[in-house]
């Protein structure tokens, strides 16, 4: 079973844009351009448009050694309203036991202003394949 390719199999992902970019054992990076469709009543980007992204990234990074992983909590902190006209998430490994991950995925604009940062937990649910 090719977990990452399962990853990039993910029809909500697809559906609202994101992008599966970069994935290395315990990093991944995805990106996703701001539409229409992300933005919320106020006409800003919707914090669910922005969680998502984050656990896309999440999702590759913990399923990137060949480990069923499946997010147990996820701590989203919205930083700032992003205003270009795309959106980076970058996920990196801290650390990755028997049975529990965790990761931090950092959300940004094209110029590197940070918009979010996530923490997230895993569950490691099955042996190496």
């Amino acid at each position: 079973m090719d977990l990452i390719e399962n990853i990039r199999n993910d029809l909500f992902a697809k559906y609202i844009g994101v992008e599966l970019i970069q994935v290395e054992e315990g990093y991944a990076k995805a990106e996703m351009k701001i539409k229409q469709i992300h933005l919320n009543g106020v006409g800003m980007v919707q914090g669910g448009a922005i969680f998502t992204l984050a656990d896309y990234a999440f999702a590759a990074a913990s399923n990137s050694k060949g480990t069923v992983t499946v997010g147990i909590n996820n701590n989203i902190s919205y930083i700032k309203s992003p205003k270009g006209k795309k959106l980076i998430a970058t996920a990196k490994e801290v650390s990755y036991g028997r049975k529990i991950c965790t990761y931090t995925v950092d959300v940004t604009d094209e110029n590197g202003e940070l918009i979010a940062q996530m923490n997230a937990m895993g569950y490691i649910r099955q042996p190496k394949i």
